[in-house]
């Protein structure tokens, strides 16, 4: 059992190799609520997550024998580039097994830190299990992503500097896969503030903890798909199970639209960068999944930014298209000289930027002589996309907009 002092010890034993990220007030989010919302920016920590701190507090507490036959994790993301960056610390060796489907970036993430990196299997479980079997053959330490004792006290330090910056904090909200993360700072803030509520946040499409939670027993997944794939978990543990029903008060989901959009707001309003699973929590309070009182305190934990580059551009591309700042428009008309022409003047006399244009001829709809032009906007919302249609209509162009 982990408790207040085992966090407050792993506190000690990290000082000095984490950041102290900020905690801070979102005005934004106060101001659309009727309470306040302070952010736990855990995405700017060395290796831009929060799993340095349990993977280092892990590291830690091994003895002199143990580090030197050093250590071994399975992972694609935050917790491989924890276990590597806290080992390269303590100069001692360290391998990471990750899927053969791993992204070029995050291999050569862990390999940046001093790891060595096998590639095995075609998801996490099949990872893990090739893990265990050179752990065991060649007397490693297997660190685990969040079934360890020392892992999650390392997580509940987060908890000591929130309380120590801002004592009436009424509710934190914490992201939730394996539960590790929400076990360790809901042990110390119970033990440290016991009115305290701790609300947790999976993603739909990744529900294991969520449902076994209710059920209050452990229940698997068949499957996982979600963009917050730092919590991407199928399987239920049974110890951290107990600890979840023990500590935690409340448990909710968000889907990948609600995550989307908070991943969104978070660069447009607070300009940082959160991955999937570290948006949850604002994804939960936008979308009022979460209920709240009249000046009660909420303090969000933003876990992580380590998110792929094309899910970025994804979402943002799909963000404009949703707040009506960019519409896509196929547009038929007479292919003759001066057509086009007619068309972005159109376009220039109603404001409207064209981002892409393309220019097709043989789709099977058409009249002989006709075009269809594929074109993309930029708009300054839905006033102005109407603007624009009705434009369009003046003219006589015949046109669809592409949802």
């Amino acid at each position: 059992m982990v408790s207040l002092q085992d966090v407050q010890k792993a506190a000690e034993n990290i000082k000095e190799v984490v950041a102290k990220v900020p905690f801070v007030k979102s005005d934004y989010l106060s101001g659309s609520k009727e309470y306040e919302v302070w952010l736990k920016k855990c995405c700017l920590q060395n290796t831009g997550a929060f799993k340095i701190r349990g993977a280092y507090n892990r590291i830690c507490s091994l003895s002199n024998e143990e580090k030197s036959a050093g250590v071994i994790a399975a992972s694609a993301g935050n917790h491989a580039q924890g276990v590597a960056f806290s080992a390269k610390q303590f100069g001692i060796k360290a391998v990471i097994v990750m899927p053969e489907s791993t992204p070029l970036l995050k291999v050569n993430g862990v390999k940046s830190h001093g790891a060595e990196v096998v590639l095995k299997g075609n998801n996490y479980d099949e990872a893990y299990a090739h893990a265990k079997e050179i752990a065991s053959k060649n007397g490693m330490t297997f660190v685990h992503p969040f079934e360890d004792d020392e892992v999650i006290a390392g997580q509940g330090t987060i908890a000591l500097e929130i309380l120590s910056k801002k004592p009436d904090i009424d509710t934190i909200v914490v992201p939730v896969g394996g539960g590790g993360l929400i076990s360790g700072i809901a042990i110390a803030a119970k033990a440290l503030k016991p009115s305290i509520r701790i609300v947790g946040v999976t993603a739909k499409g990744a529900p294991a903890m969520h449902d076994s939670f209710f059920a209050k027993t452990p229940i698997d997944s068949t499957s996982v798909r979600t963009i917050a794939d730092g919590i991407a978990v199928r399987d239920t543990s049974a110890k951290m199970l107990s600890f979840v029903s023990e500590f935690v008060d409340e448990m909710i989901q968000v889907d990948d639209e609600e995550c989307a959009s908070a991943i969104l707001l978070l660069m447009e309003k607070h300009k940082i960068v959160v991955e999937g699973a570290g948006a949850v929590g604002v994804a939960a309070l936008m979308h009022d999944k979460i209920a709240t009182s009249k000046d009660e305190k909420v303090a969000v934990i933003l876990s992580g930014g380590n998110i792929d580059v094309n899910t970025l551009s994804l979402i943002i591309e799909k963000g404009l298209a949703k707040s009506n700042r960019k519409i896509k428009l196929v547009i038929t008309l007479i292919d003759k000289p001066g057509s086009l022409m007619e068309l972005t003047g159109i376009f220039k006399d109603t404001a409207a930027n064209i981002v892409s244009i393309d220019y097709d001829r043989t789709a099977s709809n058409l009249a002989y002589g006709d075009a269809n032009i594929i074109i993309t906007l930029e708009s300054k919302g839905k006033e102005h996309q109407e603007t624009i249609k009705d434009a369009l209509r003046e003219k006589k162009f015949k046109f669809s907009v592409v949802e």
